[in-house]
């Protein structure tokens, strides 16, 4: 009986080679004459195998070396690639730039081995996920299939989500890159401190700043990022490949989380495919960007997805679509997503902290804070890049602060299932907060300010758990003259979910003025990112109308699966059902 501990805790199909050799440090010279490196795991197996490409800027170690291997043992050649100057690869590393050229000018050296049988097949997560779809549209037919995992085409948009920057994201990653190049016992060091360096980096103002104070230099990608605030610009459309999507004639596999800092996009992305006519297959679970079982779970689903393009024994399952319904602990098949089983049914935000879903009269005051980015409202769980701290958590400790307004329901007399897209409507009327003991004044206008929305549900013992949310920066209108009373409407797209609320619990919907660092700070001056000289208190009076809009299932669209895990369940066509 041949060992397998790697793919007896994946949960992988059996073996059916112990034997796999390794050739590591393979130089594959690029266009430019930059030579990357790479690793070869070739199952001792008597036939033409399909191949899986990994182009990866996080090097070649543990635990991926330990998955590669696994991955060879079920049939499979696996080459591994660490890109342009990251680990033993030459040349710069600048993110997203060259992944499309770098990975056309890997498959054609690919064409020249003789162990390369002309299927090509390609898997990974984050920015792993992203080289795929670099170079997917012109890999022609020689692509087989593609497992894309909690990712994106295009890094733009995620990057300034809802206007505002991912700050949390992109200086957390930021960190990650220069630990790598640093030495281990001084990165080991930092990690058991709780990474003060990054923390203080977080916490700096202006974020022109925050590269320096988290890893000692200046990163030049991190402060063009602040320079490009805008996802449409010709630099981002250069790194993106969301236009190049109706092209991919590949199947495609995509796995994301319900608190993934990609879903939104990911989603954008399975549309783009499906309005072009292909049809790819969705699985969303429970997880965030980092979650163990989403590591699990995308390598069991994504061996299964590479057998069945390639002549395995496994069978697509009938309904395309597998998402996770929070609150249930099952899964639900779905044929499309969103379902069109969803009906928008609004929640209303009242005064006395109430939501319902009557409407509360017109231009009635519900309730205010000051969102102070001297001290900002802190983010706590929901989508964040490191596992631990990020998902569900109770959100008491952060609802008992006075700048975090709260709207509750009364107790639900039957469940309610919530499938899909979720937004926000608030009517606010935002002016510059008057210092404490200053005198009364005329209401001033601001430049801009943020709205964060969160959906929570409140369970018996008063525990507010956060599902899902979104932030929007708000621009004022172009006359700030407007009398007292009045507002403008904010739309706040929220992630989208899959949730039951049970009977007994109760809806609750946070307002406040941001969630730091997850999203910059607004200065409250109209400053742009990076020069943020002057933090300045905003008052947002919150109006009606108000409200939240949930698409809520009016009929069971399909029968839910078994609370095993997505391509584990019971609704099974074959020996495994992708």
């Amino acid at each position: 009986m041949r060992l397998d501990p790697v793919g007896r805790l994946l949960k992988l199909p059996p073996v059916l080679t112990g034997r796999v050799r390794v050739t590591k440090g393979i130089p594959v010279r690029m266009r430019d004459g930059a030579i990357l490196r790479a690793d070869h795991y070739g199952p001792a197996l008597d036939a033409e195998l399909p191949t899986v490409l990994v182009r990866t800027p996080y090097g070649r170690g543990a635990p991926t070396n330990l998955l590669c291997r696994a991955v060879a043992q079920r049939g499979f050649n696996v080459l591994i690639q660490s890109c342009r100057g990251t680990a033993d690869s030459g040349g710069t590393f600048e993110p997203l730039l060259q992944e499309r050229e770098d990975g056309l000018d890997t498959l054609d050296w690919l064409r020249l081995q003789r162990w390369y049988d002309g299927r090509l097949l390609t898997y990974g997560p984050s920015y792993v996920g992203f080289v795929q779809w670099a170079l997917a549209a012109e890999a022609g037919d020689e692509l087989k299939a593609m497992a894309t995992i909690v990712t994106a085409s295009d890094f733009g948009p995620p990057t300034y989500a809802g206007g505002a920057f991912s700050l949390d994201t992109v200086l957390t990653w930021s960190a990650i890159l220069d630990a790598q190049r640093g030495a281990r016992l001084d990165n080991a060091v930092e990690l058991l401190r709780g990474q003060p360096r990054l923390q203080r980096g977080l916490a700096r103002v202006p974020l022109a700043e925050a590269d320096r104070i988290t890893t000692g230099a200046e990163i030049e990608f991190f402060q063009r990022w602040l320079a490009e605030a805008d996802p449409t610009s010709a630099y981002w459309t250069q790194r993106g490949h969301t236009h190049t999507l109706p092209k991919v004639t590949a199947p495609v596999l995509m796995i994301g989380g319900w608190y993934d800092i990609f879903l939104p996009w990911q989603l954008n992305d399975y549309a783009a495919l499906r309005a072009a006519g292909a049809q790819p297959h969705l699985t969303v679970g429970p997880w965030h960007h980092g979650s163990a079982g989403l590591f699990q779970h995308s390598a069991a689903e994504a061996v299964a997805w590479f057998r069945a393009h390639t002549g395995g024994p496994e069978r697509i399952r009938e309904h395309p679509v597998r998402v996770h319904v929070g609150g249930t602990g099952a899964w639900r098949d779905l044929p499309e997503w969103p379902p069109t089983g969803s009906q928008s049914q609004r929640w209303y935000l009242h005064r006395d902290a109430a939501l319902s879903p009557v409407p509360a009269p017109d231009g009635e005051r519900l309730d205010g804070f000051t969102y102070d980015p001297k001290q900002p409202t802190p983010a706590l769980g929901g989508p964040r890049l490191i596992g631990k701290i990020s998902g569900r958590r109770d959100n008491r400790p952060l609802e008992d602060r006075p700048d975090v307004l709260t709207f509750t329901s009364a107790p639900l007399t039957e469940p309610l299932e919530v499938v899909g897209p979720v937004s926000a409507d608030i009517t606010v009327h935002a002016t510059r907060a008057r210092p404490a003991g200053a005198a009364p004044r005329a209401a001033e206008g601001v430049p801009s300010f943020d709205v964060f929305v969160r959906l929570c549900e409140v369970d018996e013992q008063d525990r507010s758990w956060n599902i899902c949310d979104g932030l929007a920066r708000a621009t004022a209108p172009e006359t700030d003259a407007a009398p007292d009373g009045t507002g403008q409407v904010v739309r706040v797209e929220l992630w989208p979910t899959a949730y039951r609320f049970a009977a007994g619990r109760r809806i609750r919907v946070q307002v406040s003025g941001g969630a730091h660092p997850r999203f910059s700070r607004n200065p409250g001056t109209g400053a742009p990112l990076g020069h943020e000289l002057e933090l300045r208190a905003v008052r947002q009076e919150l109006l009606a109308p108000s409200s939240i809009n949930l698409p809520v299932l009016a009929s069971e669209p399909a029968p839910p699966s078994s609370s095993q895990p997505a391509g584990q369940s019971s609704n099974v066509e074959g020996p495994t059902s992708v």
